[in-house]
């Protein structure tokens, strides 16, 4: 038995306050103002833009789909949610400057007294954490929900890297396996431009999980061991362009949904695929990124299977503009609905019950 799983089988079900019942006046989109990460500075010396996530909801504003009052609030993963997947000993490490330096990629943190770098770096990553389990209820409820943030594909159960501490996709499968009536299987589908070694190994031996992977096979991470558990996998070439991508992402995302149906898709839907990010290595335009979203969703709605949605790495400035242009572009094609749920009549995704258990209301990259 894993250190993980002797942890776990001490615990039991743990009390959360990340399920719990959204007024049906609330999109199933998910922020908090707390996901941007704001220091002295600092942040600028890694090229995400830690500040990517309020923009994208700035936009979506702008354009009057959303308002404070219809979304979904993201609350801050806890220690206790956290241990669902990682190990006690990995959670401590955090607690050491250096290792959230190594994580984060952004040296002087090591410098930093260590209450300030949970205060303003962890914390922001662990309400993006805190999001993505909520969000993963609230597809089920729905049909679909997107968490504005999230999508830390880099980070284990023992391991984080390339700017993710908490394996949020890990722990939103897990917290519905283990919390929602009729979650059995789960298909992650990873369009971020690096390869999901995270969500990989976590699930390496878990027949439950279908993992298609679309990433450049010329960058970080190269996990060759991790790659043992894509079931679908499609690597890239430098420079891959609209053409070439999106024939591929459709061919694949129908061919993985047919070959098993699962219960739910988790979507990272990396924007770092965007021609000329320093990162990624792709060439791919506003509009097929766009594009990119709209098949995967409509692959999802043609046959009614919930879907999470996670924004992942994008290192411009201009990403913020495509995630938000995205979003509206699903409304507009009726892919999800811009309108409350009391409003919207029968969701083509019934409302799951949750279970009974306590419940309360180099520059590595993303």
């Amino acid at each position: 038995m894993s250190e993980k799983e002797d942890e776990k089988g001490k615990r039991g079900a743990h009390h959360t306050e990340l399920y719990f019942e959204v007024p049906p006046t609330c999109l199933p989109i998910v922020y908090s103002p707390e996901y941007n990460i704001t220091f002295m500075g600092l942040e600028k010396l890694h090229p995400f833009d830690a500040g990517k996530w309020g923009k994208v909801i700035h936009f979506l504003k702008e354009e009057q789909f959303i308002s404070d009052d219809n979304i979904v609030q993201a609350r801050e993963a806890t220690e206790e949610d956290l241990l669902v997947v990682h190990t006690r000993r990995y959670l401590s490490k955090l607690k050491w400057s250096l290792v959230v330096a190594t994580i984060t990629e952004i040296p002087p943190v090591l410098f930093l007294p260590n209450f300030l770098v949970q205060r303003k770096v962890l914390r922001p990553l662990r309400t993006q954490t805190g999001g993505t389990i909520m969000a993963g209820k609230l597809a089920m409820d729905r049909g679909w929900a997107i968490n504005v943030g999230g999508g830390f594909h880099h980070c284990s159960s023992d391991k984080g890297g390339g700017f993710c501490a908490y394996a949020d996709i890990t722990l939103a499968i897990k917290f519905l396996f283990e919390r929602v009536e009729g979650v059995c299987r789960a298909t992650i589908i990873d369009l971020d431009a690096h390869q999901g070694n995270g969500h990989e190994r976590d699930f390496l031996d878990d027949r439950r999980v279908y993992i298609m992977d679309v990433y450049n096979r010329y960058i970080y991470p190269g996990d060759g061991y991790a790659k043992r558990a894509i079931k679908r996998k499609v690597e890239l070439d430098w420079g891959t362009e609209d053409m070439e991508y999106l024939q591929k992402v459709e061919l694949h995302v129908e061919g993985a949904l047919n070959e098993v149906r699962p219960d739910i898709i988790i979507y990272n839907a990396g924007t770092d695929i965007l021609d000329g990010d320093p990162l990624g290595g792709l060439a791919i335009s506003p509009q097929g990124i766009v594009k990119r979203d709209e098949i995967v969703f409509r692959a999802a709605r043609r046959r009614s299977i919930p879907i999470l949605m996670v924004t992942s790495g994008g290192y411009q400035k201009k990403t913020a503009r495509i995630i938000a242009d995205s979003i509206l572009n699903l409304n507009r094609e009726g892919l999800i609905e811009g309108v409350a749920a009391e409003e919207a009549g029968p969701s083509f995704m019934p409302l799951m019950m949750s279970k009974s258990v306590s419940s309360g209301a180099t520059f590595n990259a993303i």
